[in-house]
């Protein structure tokens, strides 16, 4: 079998041989997911049992971006409060093992909704439940405990949204591939409106559909790809669920199919109203978040688009996402202008 991009299968059956006694080569690795940021591989074994290991992409990465070392310390954290995640085996940290760092985690079955069809076979019913699930779930997320998890330190002095701001447009300067100006108008007009942070919770970072491990009840399983996890208000992760959903349901969004408009799933407005009853948190100020969300989701598919210029085996059918930049940035100014006057 030939070895997948990215992965020195001698090497990393070793790695896991070591920490895994029961383990049974020889192994195979393939890459699974849409993902076009961390890679992910799924790991079977002779013995038909299956792993999951990730690792940043391929070629010249930024320096602050896929920290998969960060990424394992999170889900090593939350597994044991019984909030959703895999459990992880290991990380690995010498980049001569498999050219970067990676992590190993277990398996959870169940749905990945990345297709209509498979959303279809849930049934109407368990998508609303679903949908409950994952509104609940975020709402449990923002419950937990920094300090109690040993997360703390992700709590910074400054704000979220100031730090952000600053993180995004630093990346957009770094990954750009051409001048877009609702990008610039939208980073002043969220900078001259950077609402105060009354609380400071754990943040997911990019909570959608395409995260979420769902059992056949509609129960959420797992939740997964915590690398843009931080601490901050919870109406950022909210915002972003709410731009995340509203392309999901589109025809015209950036996933490939629009798997939140099956029958069953509610509108963004009506998720937004489940998460705040399970959070008893007010959501009046969600638009500018929404707005940020958009901007910055925008700024995080042109860094995919330009990984995928510098390197093709990062992704497949990237090469559609350079107008999905423009359109979202769009959206941002537009969320933007609806909420309080003109750019």
């Amino acid at each position: 079998m030939t070895a997948p991009p990215g992965i020195d299968v001698a090497s990393v059956t070793d790695w896991l041989t070591g920490r895994l006694p029961d383990l049974r080569p020889p192994l195979t690795f393939t890459r699974i997911g849409d993902g076009q940021s961390n890679l992910t591989f799924r790991v079977d074994d002779a013995a038909g049992r299956r792993f999951v290991l990730r690792r940043p992409p391929l070629g010249e990465i930024l320096a602050s971006a896929h920290d998969v070392v960060r990424e394992h310390r999170i889900l090593t954290a939350l597994h044991p409060t019984g909030f959703p995640v895999p459990r992880t085996i290991g990380v690995c940290e010498d980049p001569a093992v498999t050219g970067a760092s990676f992590y190993a985690m277990e398996h959870v079955d169940g749905h990945v909704l990345g297709r209509l069809a498979e959303a279809e076979r849930l049934g109407v019913e368990v998508r609303a439940e679903a949908a409950r699930q994952i509104a609940a779930t975020l709402a449990q997320l923002h419950a937990i405990d920094l300090d109690a998890v040993g997360l703390g330190d992700l709590r910074r002095p400054e704000s979220l949204i100031s730090r952000q701001l600053r993180r995004w447009r630093r990346q957009w300067e770094a990954s750009k591939t051409r001048e877009l100006a609702d990008v610039d108008e939208v980073a002043v007009w969220l900078e001259a409106r950077m609402p105060e942070e009354r609380e400071s919770v754990l943040l997911h970072g990019d909570y959608h559909l395409h995260n979420f491990v769902l059992g056949g009840d509609g129960r959420l399983r797992a939740v997964l790809d915590w690398e843009l996890c931080t601490a901050g208000d919870p109406l950022a992760d909210v915002g972003q669920m709410v731009a995340y959903w509203n392309e999901l349901r589109s025809a015209d969004g950036f996933f490939r199919e629009p798997v939140a408009a099956a029958e069953g799933f509610p509108d963004a407005a009506a998720l937004v109203d489940l998460y705040a009853a399970a959070a008893a948190r007010d959501v009046a100020a969600l638009g500018y978040w929404v707005a940020f969300a958009y901007w910055k989701i925008a700024i995080i598919v042109e860094g995919v688009y330009r990984r995928w210029l510098n390197d093709p085996q990062n992704g497949s059918d990237a090469g559609s996402l350079a107008p999905a930049v423009v359109r979202l940035a769009a959206l941002a100014r537009d969320t933007a202008a609806a909420g309080a006057g003109k750019i």
